[in-house]
């Protein structure tokens, strides 16, 4: 629910401006905040719903990157640029709530122990596919939604430095994840096991 009203509050935000409704979605869908709040939203629902596809891999994924959001935007762009208004109230719900209440989801219930060791480079492929998106689309625009992948202003060299830094944390990041799936999911078979 914050993931879904956080998009529907900033899409309401550009849209009541002088965007129109087809603009303002085309805007949104060019930042990574938006497009993976959006993964949560779908994989969420799916959770709710009790849908096949909302697996522990998925939940995985789902998490790491929701959590890339929220790390980059505390370590790179908080307070760049002053918020008001429905502004406010989505960056709130995207950049923080929709992190901080998934990895308490992904805690308290999601199934341990089933992660892989190479899952975490398959899980980059989303964050690797959405810059080589970004950096097509700020070609045929000129404009890239993010200070540290700003071609027009610090170079192709620098732009694709900081990608391949940000996805190496990413991949050291997941197998962290991972180490913790396993180590929970091994504290919690010997209590499964007495409880059954």
């Amino acid at each position: 629910m914050a993931a879904w009203a956080g998009i529907a509050v900033h899409f309401h935000a550009l849209a009541d401006g002088a965007a129109s409704w087809p603009a303002a979605l085309w805007t949104l869908l060019g930042y990574f905040t938006i497009t993976t709040n959006l993964l949560v939203a779908i994989v969420f629902t799916g959770v709710a719903a009790k849908a096949r596809f909302a697996t522990p891999w998925l939940l995985g994924a789902t998490l790491l990157n929701i959590l890339l959001v929220g790390v980059i935007y505390g370590l790179l762009l908080q307070g760049l640029r002053k918020l008001t208004g429905g502004s406010e109230l989505a960056n709130v719900l995207l950049h923080r709530v929709t992190p901080a209440l998934t990895a308490v989801f992904w805690l308290a219930f999601a199934r341990k122990g089933t992660l892989t060791w190479r899952a975490p480079f398959f899980w980059a492929l989303y964050p690797l596919g959405y810059l080589a998106y970004v950096l097509v689309r700020g070609a045929a625009e000129g404009h890239y939604p993010y200070p540290f992948i700003d071609v027009t202003r610090i170079g192709w060299e620098q732009t694709l430095i900081n990608g391949a830094l940000i996805a190496l944390a990413f991949v050291s990041a997941g197998e962290v994840l991972v180490w913790l799936d396993r180590s929970l999911g091994r504290e919690a078979g010997p209590l499964a096991g007495r409880r059954s």
